[in-house]
């Protein structure tokens, strides 16, 4: 069966027309499962929409507009137009094959500006690595129909019989052998070539922008004006060698969430924050109230309004970390914070929660609620939370890993979520491949943890174990370097980050951790007296401000690394972790987090001896 993205849940067959379900069935039945089926997803800047989009290795591109026209409403065709019979009198709308070519040739054209998918010799040589078509389904006229009332020579010109396909060829005895070859039919030539999953890859990620993972954005091929003819195109931008994009079972999951309560986790890497990100992208389109994204940690929030801003809807989505919006409430609404002992923050969660229960603080204030990080989250902050959603749109989308939970001692969540009012029964997915480390560093830091972890406190829910897998390149192995003293780690640290800029990886790929106190404090002086642009999240104001696109080094503690990624990762003063038996799970599960947000290379620095630095020293394991 073909994979049809976003998948036909209930959600997506409510958008259909009838013609569109029954073809939709056809094409999931009768292709095979190396076929690829978008329907009704925005193409390039202009948004286009055609109906449906077929990718398969070896036949190619077809692109196809669906119509449930009737013979009687159908009066007249030309080339360009057709008049029909509507209860509005007669209409006159774009004809569907040129619809499709139109389409066809605006993405065709752009591909083609890419090197990387241009024949390279023979007698296609400059063109499109993969053949293309388009074409047409008429859902509620058959092939007769059409044969007796025009005839040959016209439909010829105005409805080439290759390029369209008829009610009486959709049914449900219809022959997937002949379908198929119905379908490629619509192609004028062949390559006999097949694309590679990178080759397929980088379709996809010039088709659809929004499932890029890139943190700086590349160029886009749909910045330019779009035509619908195959004229001369202008030399495009300076492409990236290797793109990164939501796999498909991402991008399924992605465009498939329906509505109400829906709950996803899985490994450290695997795409949780990146569907977040595209959910707020899709929700943005149709709110009529704000969208409130919560995450536990300051960066993170900083990252992610930066690319919520990026995506030009920082208007519709607010993003904060959960105790920020808590003191967000208490200013809008002017509420007198609650008498105790207890710290600022937490009186700050009492007090929203008071005035909530007390109406001083209103309810359905968002149309949408995304949690990010939720292992981090407080049963009870979860239970203020949920009351903060619109009932009408009852939109919530909870993300959780608790390989990152280092705040908590327990695994797992440790409470069921509809004791938090979180209603997600049979709408919960498992994310397993872990994409963000190469598979030397995803296991080094498996290995490492698991000797002192349960492998369920590493993975998810401890019901649902996860052990993760690599689906990342393969890169160096971790390296950890042993020194005499902290001063010979910052020293060290320096001379590396000094090394990799001039290899040309940028300031922004790279970050300096630490588990906490003044090493950091010290790593940045070391930075400042260097000339090497940096910043130290020491305090809430710097964590805030944090910008990831900003060509500085980020020096921060491994707690506010949670929920970010680097290419190159240096930890020093991991001596400091492992030195107490009583926290070794504790201070494991932390390292685990700071050793998983390098991409592709970590260093780990120790000036004293612990177990930690014997098993590190190992290889992890």
């Amino acid at each position: 069966m073909a994979e049809i993205i976003p998948e036909l849940n209930q959600r997506t067959l409510a958008r259909m027309t009838a013609g569109e379900k029954r073809l939709a069935r056809r094409l999931k039945t009768l292709l095979g499962d190396d076929y690829l089926v978008w329907y009704d997803i925005p193409v390039g800047r202009q948004r286009r929409y055609p109906d449906f989009i077929i990718l398969h290795p070896a036949r190619g591109l077809l692109f196809l507009e669906v119509k449930d026209w009737k013979p009687e409403t159908l009066k007249k065709i030309s080339k360009t137009d057709v008049t029909l019979l509507t209860g509005k009198g007669l209409v006159t709308s774009p004809h569907p094959l040129e619809q499709a070519r139109q389409y066809t040739y605006s993405v065709i054209d752009r591909l083609s500006r890419d090197p990387v998918l241009r024949q390279t010799d023979g007698a296609y040589k400059g063109r499109l690595i993969t053949p293309y078509g388009w074409g047409c389904v008429f859902t509620n006229i058959s092939r007769p129909q059409i044969q007796a009332a025009i005839p040959e020579t016209p439909r010829d010109e105005l409805l080439p019989d290759h390029l369209m396909i008829y009610r009486d060829e959709i049914t449900s005895a219809a022959d997937a052998e002949a379908f198929q070859e119905q379908l490629w039919g619509m192609f004028n030539y062949q390559f006999g070539t097949i694309l590679t999953l990178p080759q397929i890859d980088r379709i996809r990620w010039h088709l659809f922008p929004e499932i890029r993972i890139e943190g700086a954005e590349p160029p886009d091929l749909f910045t330019q004006e779009e035509s619908g003819g195959d004229g001369p195109s202008e030399e495009p931008p300076l492409l990236p060698e290797i793109v990164k994009i939501l796999d498909i079972q991402q991008e399924q999951l992605a465009r498939s969430l329906g509505d109400g309560h829906r709950v996803i986790h899985g490994v450290a890497g695997s795409g949780k924050t990146l569907i977040l990100g595209y959910r707020c992208l899709h929700l943005a389109q149709a709110a009529t109230k704000p969208i409130l994204v919560l995450c536990f940690n300051i960066t993170l929030a900083a990252r992610l309004r930066a690319f919520i801003s990026s995506r030009g809807i920082g208007a519709q989505v607010q993003i904060y970390h959960f105790h920020d919006w808590c003191a967000q409430q208490i200013r809008t609404y002017h509420v007198t914070p609650v008498v105790s002992e207890r710290p600022a923050w937490e009186r700050q969660v009492e007090t929203v929660i008071d005035a909530v229960e007390k109406g001083y603080i209103p309810r359905a204030q968002y149309d949408a609620l995304l949690i990010d990080e939720g292992h981090d989250f407080e049963p009870s902050w979860l239970r203020l939370v949920t009351q903060m959603i619109d009932p009408e749109s009852n939109s919530l989308l909870f993300l959780y890993d608790d390989a990152q939970s280092i705040y908590k001692k327990r695994p797992g969540l440790g409470f069921s979520l509809s004791s938090v009012g979180i209603q997600a029964q049979g709408r919960t997915t498992i994310l397993r491949l872990n994409y963000r480390n190469t598979r030397e560093i995803l296991r080094f830091a498996y290995d490492f943890a698991s000797r002192y972890l349960d492998p369920q406190a590493i993975d998810d829910d401890p019901a649902v174990p996860v052990r993760p897998e690599a689906a990342g390149a393969t890169g160096p192995e971790p390296v950890l370097k042993r020194f005499s003293g902290q001063g010979q780690e910052i020293r060290y640290a320096l001379a590396c980050l000094r090394k990799w800029s001039g290899d040309g990886v940028a300031l922004r790929e790279m970050a300096v951790l630490y588990p906490g106190g003044e090493l950091g404090r010290r790593m940045a002086a070391a930075l400042k007296r260097a000339g090497i642009a940096h910043i130290w999240l020491g305090s809430k104001q710097y964590k805030a401000a944090y910008d990831p696109l900003r060509e500085q080094v980020p020096v921060m503690t491994i707690h506010s690394s949670k929920g970010l990624e680097f290419r190159r990762v240096i930890v020093i003063g991991t001596g400091e972790l492992g030195r107490e038996e009583v926290s070794l799970a504790e201070d494991a599960r932390l390292l685990y987090v700071g050793m998983t947000r390098a991409q592709e290379c970590l260093l780990l620095t120790t000036s004293e001896d612990t177990p930690f630095s014997e098993q590190l020293s190992r290889g992890g394991g």
